[in-house]
C-alpha cells in the first residue's frame, strides 16, 4: 500500500481547518491535494484525536500483516495437499 506524504497530524489540521470553514478547493489547492482525498479522509478520521489515529494505523498495519500470513499459509496448503495427491 502506498504511504501517504501527510503526516496524521497534518491530516488532522486540514480537516480542522475544513470544518472550520476555510472553502474546501482553496484548502486543497494549498495543500497540493485532491477533493477526493479530504472528502476521504472525513468519513475516516473526523471524530479521533491524533493518539487514535496512531492506533488506528498499528492496527491497519498488523490487519495487512495477518492477511498476508493467512495467504501464504494458504498456499503452502494448497501445496502439502497437491502433493499428498501426488498431482505432481
Amino acid at each position: 500500500m502506498r504511504k501517504s506524504r501527510f503526516t496524521d497530524s497534518q491530516i488532522m489540521g486540514i480537516l480542522k481547518q475544513a470544518e472550520s470553514g476555510v472553502p474546501v478547493s482553496g484548502l486543497c489547492r494549498e495543500h497540493s491535494m485532491s477533493i477526493a482525498t479530504l472528502y476521504k479522509w472525513r468519513p475516516k478520521y473526523v471524530g479521533i484525536d491524533t493518539s487514535m489515529m496512531k492506533h488506528l494505523k498499528e492496527l491497519e498495519d498488523e490487519n495487512r500483516h495477518l492477511k498476508k500470513m493467512s495467504a501464504e499459509e494458504r498456499l503452502k496448503s494448497d501445496l502439502r495437499q497437491e502433493a499428498l495427491e501426488g498431482n505432481w
